[in-house]
């Protein structure tokens, strides 16, 4: 990952967003759980950077797989790890019920919005092929339509999101 730490701080500060609202889709409203898992994605990233290769695919998407492995991960555990956190000397982060409701209700992400704005069939879609990881086989059979129809609704809702995303920046 080039840039050094303004690069990752550039990262962070574009990405941390669509990783807090990944994880809260997944996870609820367990807002402590979801900035823990944040937390440690981020100090994993930053630990292991010099792995990312943009060969495989963008940074949001090495971001997302980190989240994914650590949130699966403590499902299995009953705990999130902070191994990352602890190496980089970085302090457990302890925060009240107020600071709680506050980052829930900030976790109302760009994704989310944007997801919320594309047609329902294209929204559904990417949302059960993306964040659902379902096979395409399983998304058709639901809808009542051809893995090809599935493919083009996930392939112009995922256009539509990063054009979307493309004006923000």
């Amino acid at each position: 990952m080039s840039g050094g730490s303004a690069g990752f701080a550039t990262l962070y500060e574009r990405r941390c967003p669509l990783v807090r609202g990944y994880l809260r889709r997944r996870l609820g409203n367990r807002p402590d759980l979801v900035l823990d898992l944040v937390a440690e994605t981020f100090a994993r990233a930053l630990e292991r950077r010099a792995q990312f290769d943009p060969r495989r695919g963008p940074a949001v998407a090495w971001l997302l797989s980190i989240a994914r492995s650590l949130l699966l991960d403590a499902a299995r555990r009953g705990r999130v790890a902070d191994a990352s956190r602890r190496r980089l000397g970085m302090e457990r982060i302890v925060v009240d019920d107020g600071e709680l409701e506050l980052a829930e209700q900030a976790s109302v992400s760009d994704l989310e919005r944007s997801l919320e704005a594309l047609p329902e069939q294209q929204r559904s879609a990417v949302e059960r092929r993306v964040l659902g990881e379902e096979p395409y086989e399983t998304i058709a059979a639901r809808f009542g339509c051809s893995e090809q129809v599935v493919r083009k609704r996930v392939s112009r809702g995922l256009a539509t999101l990063r054009r979307t995303a493309q004006e923000r920046t």
